[in-house]
């Protein structure tokens, strides 16, 4: 084979590098405006902060201090809610579609799958207001119920991706040593993409942990302290949302620490579960 001229291997080596400058700079012109932004959110959040934020609920309107830790506990108990709703229904969902689906009625759920993953927030949370708000009232669960739904199709699509990730040999051999499906399933294909579809609820778990609009129409809020499922409930993003819109400096600060606090929660929270996936603490192995 005739080796390539020094003009035609200097031109590959030029094409190469241009390349993956552009390559380079169109990932510094995304990252720019999220770092510019991550970094003033940090220095207006942090200088915002003081112990009666993490222990004090609002203050009456007019009055300075307070904080909100019932806010914190509210998106919490929010959070919770739709997780246990969200979690369990994406992963089968995406268990069914990757190792199950061979019809019809699969194309319809990853389908469906998709289009609500495309559904803007607030319409999810009329829906949710139509469906539990009208018939009952404001309350914590109306809210987990809004967030669930939109972590499910996030879920689903991520989780039948990874495990189509799952070596078929892997399969074969569960099933050649008379392993049945479903355990097999469990046991190892899912274990196997274990870090995949961790990191799926997490990217689920921080799209959903920002997110104002259907809670207005379904948790409401709440300047007190509450805990109940079935009564209206705090959350970080409403408690912003006020005071980011009122006419008071002092509620301006919180709503900077809320922002922050919100931020600091999301990467702490998404952090140690992909550092408890990457030790293999999951599933009991180790």
């Amino acid at each position: 084979m005739l080796n390539a001229s020094p003009t035609l291997q200097w031109h590959r080596k030029f094409a190469d590098r241009l390349a993956t400058s552009l390559a380079v700079l169109c990932v510094l012109l995304v990252m720019l405006p999220l770092a510019a932004i991550f970094i003033y959110l940090v220095i207006r959040g942090i200088g915002s902060l003081d112990l009666a934020f993490f222990t004090q609920a609002p203050k009456p309107v007019g009055e300075t201090g307070g904080g909100m830790a019932n806010a914190i506990v509210g998106s919490g108990i929010v959070l919770g809610v739709g997780s246990v709703i969200g979690v369990p229904l994406g992963v089968g969902a995406g268990v069914y579609l990757s190792e199950y689906s061979r019809g019809q009625f699969g194309k319809l759920v990853r389908f469906t799958a998709d289009v609500l993953n495309g559904v803007p927030s607030i319409v999810i949370g009329i829906a949710v207001y139509a469906l539990l708000v009208l018939h009952q009232h404001y309350s914590a669960f109306a809210g987990g119920v809004a967030l669930g739904i939109m972590m499910i199709p996030t879920i689903t699509r991520s989780t039948e991706e990874m495990l189509r990730l799952v070596p078929n040999a892997i399969r074969e051999a569960a099933l050649g040593l008379g392993i049945p499906q479903w355990r097999s399933t469990l046991s190892i294909t899912l274990r196997t993409a274990t870090s995949g579809v961790l990191t799926g609820i997490m990217l689920a778990f921080a799209r959903v942990s920002g997110e104002t609009a259907p809670l207005l129409f379904t948790a409401l809020g709440n300047t007190f302290w509450s805990t109940k499922l079935d009564q209206p409930i705090a959350a970080l993003p409403l408690q912003i949302y006020v005071y980011a819109n009122s006419p008071y400096d002092d509620w301006h600060r919180l709503a900077w620490a809320g922002a922050f606090v919100l931020i600091a929660l999301i990467v702490v929270t998404s952090a140690s579960v992909r550092w408890i996936a990457s030790r293999g603490f999951v599933g009991g192995v180790q």
